[in-house]
């Protein structure tokens, strides 16, 4: 039986509209109640999540963007790994000649973007962006990069994907969370990492875990977990490079929640 649950967020546990229901947050607690682990495990920032972690109201580990970022369920920073400043500078100069692209950076406690004229720049209540000079940027703290196309292209960010890599594999890692989302962390840097340590903290491996998840950026998380399971309206190249994991259903059905009533929680 696992006793560590993690979960994606955008796409996998929360609904289109980005929010967690009722009776997933019920699912959650119930799982809590019966001695069983749970780890938001996201490409988002940790202050954007603690938030939510609030809302749901049980004690869980946040692996956030990516890995870089893995805080306990009393909100202490257990591990941290930042993109070498000397790669941020170098990788800056390439991606300021791209009028086409919105540049983010998550720098410690802050949300930094290069450009505010984009589709999807939104200001939450809990968590606001600062403008950065992609000129003269911050190198210091960054725990991950992601890009933007202005037209939503993913065919171009995988040629910027490709750019990239070329450049810079051996010192960073590239990733999707979404066909529209190109994300950049430290070599190394992934969720399934981050939940290999979180469950040795807690005394179990990875074979104690289940793991839903969407994007490319769920990879490592769901080929390493004891069961990894893919929502029906993940991208085609997750489909493809897992093509031995279950495909559940989508996120505004409450897939998740409703595959752990099913599977995972101990009936009356």
């Amino acid at each position: 039986m696992y006793q560590i649950v993690a979960s994606d967020l955008d796409g996998t546990l929360l609904t289109s509209k980005h929010q967690i229901t009722a009776y997933t947050k019920q699912v959650l607690t119930q799982l809590h109640q019966q001695g069983k682990a749970f780890i938001f495990a996201t490409g988002r920032h940790h202050v954007d999540v603690a938030d939510m972690r609030k809302k749901v109201g049980i004690p869980a580990f946040m692996i956030t963007s990516n890995g870089a970022r893995v805080h306990n369920s009393d909100n202490q920073i257990i591990f941290e790994k930042n993109i070498n400043p000397l790669i941020i500078q170098n990788m800056m100069k390439i991606l300021a000649t791209d009028n086409t692209i919105q540049v983010n950076l998550y720098q410690k406690d802050d949300w930094l973007v290069s450009r505010e004229d984009f589709y999807d720049t939104n200001n939450r209540e809990h968590f606001s962006y600062k403008v950065f000079d992609i000129n003269n940027p911050p190198v210091d703290g960054i725990a991950k990069i992601f890009i933007k196309h202005q037209d939503r292209s993913h065919d171009k960010l995988a040629l910027l994907e490709s750019k990239l890599n070329q450049l810079f594999a051996d010192n960073v890692h590239i990733t999707f969370s979404s066909p529209c989302c190109l994300e950049i962390m430290d070599v190394g840097v992934s969720k399934g990492q981050a939940l290999e340590a979180v469950a040795k903290i807690k005394g179990y491996e990875l074979k104690d875990c289940i793991a839903f998840g969407d994007g490319m950026n769920d990879f490592e998380m769901l080929s390493m977990a004891g069961k990894g399971l893919i929502m029906q309206t993940a991208h085609h190249k997750v489909k493809e490079a897992l093509p031995n994991l279950e495909v559940i259903g989508k996120c505004d059905d409450e897939a998740v929640a409703n595959y752990l009533s099913n599977y995972l929680l101990i009936k009356d």
